[in-house]
């Protein structure tokens, strides 16, 4: 670190004339009313560029200051050029165009690069999720995840359940998921992505691997990170609702509001979900016991104890544009869940009585700010504060089978309920558990332009966490509460360069990261028949330096070749170290850091847009070295014939594993006719194996180059949209559209067993969407699994069947 802010002095010293950069914004309309949609406009001997939105709005960033050339283009018009003088940091411009008559219409020449082609090819192993149609359908945040290359969206049942995100076999701590830069987790169980639908966001950025430096955190495996919706370029509200199987309604509402004069900014979204998750399992996860005791497989039933409601807000009012902030915004969060737990970590046995509730209140500050002071200056500031309690009630003793009623027994030769275990609940003692948590978080980064292409930046977090849980059915004093503190600092650094003609893009990290962790336990001691409390504290200190670097080479227009590398640790997050109730996890306090040594390289390729014919190829192959590997126990012994209910475990809990080796490849295709029709194909490999090859009597280990249990390795997913226009209306818009994935069988537990290996997964969904000529309102029906397959995910927790939904969107704008 010291060479490095060495180097940054000297770079810095150099005496640079500094380039200023602007904003461009504003719309394009055919006849100065009528606005023309999904145009591209892009700055002439320049890489910057933009595509309108449905009111035909548009904006250009980073545009240096001078007199410039932008030329719009499109199927609907006559190529365009107009010329602007740039003299301002925030300037609008708007572009009058002429449209072409129905026979001349032509494919679109896209040239400069999109934000989204930006960003994918400064080096960074990423994907972006762009989810402008996706919004219209009835399609959840985490079901636009995994369709995405590389990820895998692991969620224990329906709508609600707990969610885990696996990035070619990293997962948990050591990826980082992100609401615009801040950790969701300081938003609570409430406001996640099961929750947050894709009309409210932007985009979705995974990254693999090495973060920019706006992430830097705690991390090694990548991150997902969810950039909400921000544009206030023109004053509208949309809302949605959809209903669909298994009693699922879904509804959410955004809007945004600005001052032209003043820049005063005003954002407000909101959203109300209510499932039953009633749907049928029959799989061979699925069992009945009967009362003889004997077991019967594959048992066809309908779930039960799963209903899921929540509802949540968020309101943020400030300036935009104006002469001391690019963005500045106080915010409010509130959300409310109430979760029935229908099982425990695997479906052997179904719960009746256990119930999680969640409540959350949240403020933030978000402050950015380019050419702050001096020109090429900029800081960007992201504060949350949260407040979060969570309560588990389980105090139902009675056993229950998976036709809804109580478990039966033969007792002189009559069949009676089980009778309940006194003072249990379903899951152990008969309990209330309150969990309640104060959450700081706060991103600072600076950054500074040195001479274009050129920019350092200088990045701090601060994460503090300050838990206590108690059992309300025991009522205690503050001394016998179980009172747990962690507090992150990360240190980092970037330096980031354009070189070689800008063909050639890199970016050095190196931080630093201390966590420290305070758990304060109640132990009763006894001395002369006197019983004190003694308040016994634990604390556990955590220094560790991390370093990575990414590249980007532009070989020939359109052609890069992407790598990147890391060393870095990842320390255990609140969660792991001290369990998850609602979530049957238990406590793992002696879990160390996660150390990952990680490289990838591969390219991505874009035709050159001329013509009918357009395809995106992209591939990537990564080499993942572990040690001390933070994830979900298995279960490790032989399992015995007839006694393969061992492994149906009800609680889990985190563990290291000290030596594992991940190898893989990934690739996408995706293709576009006459910009109409578009496929899209990926797929994602690795084994991932443990590689610690003696016990710790140095005998050669069971479980050597064994795949990791629970973990899918090998998965697939493609799908099609066709577009037609007037079709039943004039200026109507309808799209069909097919989806399909497939996930190869694995292991749910470390040794071989046929009815503890996932199947083969095999899925089709179709649907479509009808825009009304108006433009405001949008209909669609979305049927997801159309076959009826049996799908799975952690522990072998089957997933719902077929279902069918509609949705209704509207979007009211020209407002104030």
């Amino acid at each position: 670190m010291r060479l490095l802010f060495t180097l940054l002095l000297i770079l810095s010293s150099v005496s640079v004339t500094l380039a200023q950069n602007a904003t461009v914004r504003g719309r394009i309309t055919s006849d100065g009313k009528t606005p023309v949609s999904f145009a591209t406009i892009h700055v002439a001997k320049g890489s910057q560029a933009a595509t309108t939105d449905e009111a035909g709005r548009y904006e250009i960033k980073n545009v240096p200051f001078g007199h410039h050339t932008l030329i719009v283009s499109s199927l609907e018009i006559h190529r365009h050029e107009s010329r602007i003088h740039v003299q301002k940091s925030d300037q609008t411009h708007h572009v009058t165009v002429k449209l072409k008559d129905a026979n001349d219409l032509q494919e679109v020449q896209v040239t400069g690069k999109t934000e989204k082609k930006e960003l994918e090819t400064q080096g960074f192993a990423v994907s972006i999720i762009e989810t402008k149609e996706a919004s219209l359908r009835n399609l959840t945040t985490n079901e636009l995840l995994d369709r995405s290359v590389g990820v895998r969206v692991r969620q224990n049942g329906g709508v609600g359940s707990r969610v885990e995100y696996n990035l070619n076999g990293m997962s948990g701590s050591a990826v980082g998921l992100f609401l615009d830069g801040i950790e969701i987790s300081t938003y609570g169980s409430s406001f996640n992505l099961n929750n947050i639908p894709p009309a409210m966001i932007e985009r979705i950025e995974v990254y693999k691997g090495v973060l920019p430096s706006h992430l830097t955190g705690d991390y090694v495996g990548g991150a997902i990170n969810v950039v909400l919706k921000k544009d206030a370029s023109q004053n509208n509200i949309t809302a949605a609702a959809s209903y669909g199987s298994f009693n699922t309604f879904q509804s959410d509402i955004s809007g945004i509001y600005r001052n032209k004069n003043t820049g005063l900014t005003a954002r407000a979204s909101g959203f109300y979900t209510k499932t039953d998750n009633s749907y049928e399992t029959w799989g061979k996860f699925s069992k009945f016991v009967h009362p003889d005791r004997t077991l019967e497989r594959y048992y066809r039933a309908k779930r039960f104890n799963n209903d899921y409601r929540t509802v949540g807000g968020r309101f943020e009012v400030g300036y935009t544009n104006v002469k001391w902030a690019d963005q500045f915004f106080l915010g409010y969060n509130i959300s409310d869940t109430y979760q029935e737990i229908p099982h425990g970590t695997t479906m052997a046995r179904p719960y009746v009585g256990r119930v999680a509730e969640y409540k959350a209140h949240v403020v933030s500050l978000n402050y950015n700010k380019n050419n702050l002071l001096v020109k090429g200056l900029a800081l960007n500031v992201n504060a949350v504060r949260s407040y979060r309690s969570t309560f588990v009630t389980d105090t139902v003793g009675q056993v229950y089978n998976w036709d809804g009623k109580p478990r039966m027994l033969i007792r002189n030769g009559v069949a009676i309920p089980v009778p309940p275990t006194p003072g249990m609940g379903q899951q152990g003692p008969k309990s209330i558990t309150e969990v309640n948590r104060q959450i700081t978080n706060m991103r600072s980064n600076l950054a500074y332009t040195i001479f274009p292409g050129h920019r350092i930046s200088v990045n701090h977090k601060l994460e503090t966490t300050s838990r206590d849980d108690r059992n309300l059915l025991v009522p205690v004093d503050r001394n016998m509460v179980t009172i747990s503190d962690i507090t992150n600092n990360i240190f980092a650094a970037n330096y980031e360069a354009q070189l070689f003609n800008d063909k050639l893009k890199t970016n050095i990290l190196g931080k630093l990261t201390n966590n420290r962790t305070v758990q304060t336990r109640p132990e009763l001691v006894t001395a002369e028949g006197i019983t004190t409390v003694n308040r016994v504290r634990n604390t556990m200190v955590n220094r560790n330096k991390g370093y990575g670097a990414t590249a980007s080479y532009n070989v020939i227009p359109k052609f890069y070749i992407i790598g990147s590398t890391e060393n870095s640790y990842v320390a255990a997050t609140e969660s792991q170290l001290f369990g998850d109730p609602e979530n049957n996890i238990l406590e793992a306090p002696d879990l160390i850091p996660e150390k990952n040594v990680n490289y990838n390289i591969g390219f991505r390729y874009a035709s050159n847009g001329t013509g009918k014919h357009k395809f995106t190829v992209y591939a990537n192959t990564f080499w993942r070295n572990g040690f001390n590997k933070i994830t979900l126990r298995a279960v490790e012994d032989q399992l015995i014939p007839g006694r393969e209910s061992d492994a149906d475990i009800e609680v889990t809990k985190y563990v290291n594993l000290n030596k594992t080796q991940s190898r893989g490849y990934e690739a996408e295709i995706t293709y576009i006719y006459n910009n109409r029709l578009n496929a899209l194909f990926n797929f994602s490999k690795f084994n991932s194996l443990f590689k610690q090859e003696t016990d710790e009597a140095g005998r050669p280990h069971d479980l050597y180059n064994l795949q990791l249990p629970n973990e899918p390795f090998f998965t697939m997913n493609g799908s099609v949209q066709y577009r037609m226009n007037d079709k039943f209306q004039k200026n109507s818009i309808l799209n069909i559209y097919y989806n399909t994935g497939y996930v190869a069988p694995f292991r749910t537990v470390w040794m071989e067993s046929p009815w503890f290996t996932t199947p083969t997964q095999f899925y089709h969904d179709v649907g479509a969407s009808y825009r009304f000529p108006n433009g405001k309102l949008v209909a669609s029906v979305d049927v997801k699994n159309i076959l009826n397959a049996e799908m799975y995910d952690n522990f072998g927790v089957q997933k719902p069947g077929r279902a069918i939904s509609f949705k209704l969107n509207y979007t009211l704008s020209k407002f104030l």
